[in-house]
C-alpha cells in the first residue's frame, strides 16, 4: 500500500511538472518536458547510444568499490586490533579523508592520467574510510561475557577475531557497506567529471557543453536508477549475511 502511495505521487508530481512547465511556458533550456526527457531517455537506451557509458561508470564503480572496501576493512581490522598502529596512523588517515576529493582529481590525472583509472582511485578513496570506520567500530561490539568465554576456551586472538568479533561486528560492517556503495557511485560521477573520457558522467559534461538540458535530466535518471539497485542489492546481500547460522 505504501509503495502504490509512493508511486502514484510520483505520477502526480510528473504529471504536475508537464502541466506547469507548459503552461508557464518554460524554457527547455531551463527545465525540459518530462515527457521529452523520457523520450530523450528511451531513445539514448534504445539507439545503444547510453549503454557503453552505462557500463563504463558500473564497472568503474565496482572496481573502486571492491578495492576500497577491502582495503578498509582489511585496515580497519588492523587498527582495531593493534591499538600502537590506530594511535600512529589514524590521525593521518583522518586527515586524508578531511581534503576533498574533488580537489585532488587534477592530482590524479597528473599520475594516473585520463581515463578509467585516475576515476578508480577516486572512487576507492571515497569508499575506503566508511569500511575502515565502520570495521573499528564493528570489532569493539562484542558482548563481555562472550569475549570472556572465549579467553576461557583458550582462542588464540585470530580465533576471537574470525569466530567472535568479525561475526559480532557485521551489522556495523555492513552498515558501512551500504554507506560506501552510495559513495561509490557519487566517486565514479564525480571522476568522470575531472578525466572521465566516457561515462555517465563524462556524458553529462558534454551535454552540458552543448547545453542539451533533456539529456542531462535523462542521465541523472539513469544515475538514480543505477544507484537504487546497486543499493537494494547490497541490502539484501546484508540481510543474507545477517541471517547466517554462524553470525554472532
Amino acid at each position: 500500500m505504501v509503495r502504490l502511495a509512493s508511486a502514484l505521487l510520483l505520477v502526480l508530481l510528473l504529471a504536475g511538472w508537464e502541466v506547469y512547465c507548459r503552461v508557464a511556458g518554460v524554457s527547455a533550456l531551463v527545465v525540459p518536458l518530462p515527457s521529452a526527457v523520457l523520450r530523450t531517455l528511451w531513445d539514448g537506451l534504445a539507439g545503444g547510444y547510453l549503454l557503453p557509458h552505462l557500463w563504463v561508470t558500473t564497472a568503474e564503480m565496482a572496481m573502486g568499490l571492491a578495492a576500497g572496501c577491502t582495503i578498509g576493512f582489511l585496515a580497519g581490522v588492523l587498527l582495531g586490533e593493534v591499538p600502537v598502529l590506530r594511535r600512529l596512523f589514524y590521525p593521518y588517515i583522518l586527515a586524508s579523508q578531511v581534503v576533498p576529493k574533488l580537489a585532488l582529481g587534477p592530482l590524479f590525472i597528473v599520475w594516473f592520467g585520463f581515463g578509467m583509472t585516475s576515476t578508480v582511485v577516486i572512487t576507492a578513496l571515497i569508499c575506503f574510510f566508511p569500511l575502515l570506520e565502520n570495521t573499528m567500530t564493528g570489532l569493539q561490539q562484542v558482548d563481555p561475557n562472550k569475549r570472556e568465554l572465549f579467553r576461557m576456551l583458550r582462542a588464540t586472538r585470530l580465533q576471537t577475531l574470525l569466530r567472535l568479533k568479525i561475526p559480532s561486528g557485521l551489522p556495523v560492517i555492513l552498515a558501512g557497506l551500504r554507506v560506501a556503495v552510495v559513495l561509490a557511485l557519487v566517486g565514479a560521477v564525480v571522476g568522470e567529471f575531472i578525466g572521465g573520457r566516457q561515462g555517465l558522467g563524462a556524458s553529462i559534461i558534454a551535454a552540458q557543453g552543448m547545453m542539451d538540458s533533456t539529456m542531462m535530466f535523462a542521465l541523472f535518471i539513469v544515475i538514480t536508477v543505477l544507484g537504487m539497485i546497486v543499493y537494494q542489492a547490497t541490502a539484501g546481500l546484508e540481510r543474507w549475511l545477517l541471517r547466517r547460522p554462524w553470525k554472532g
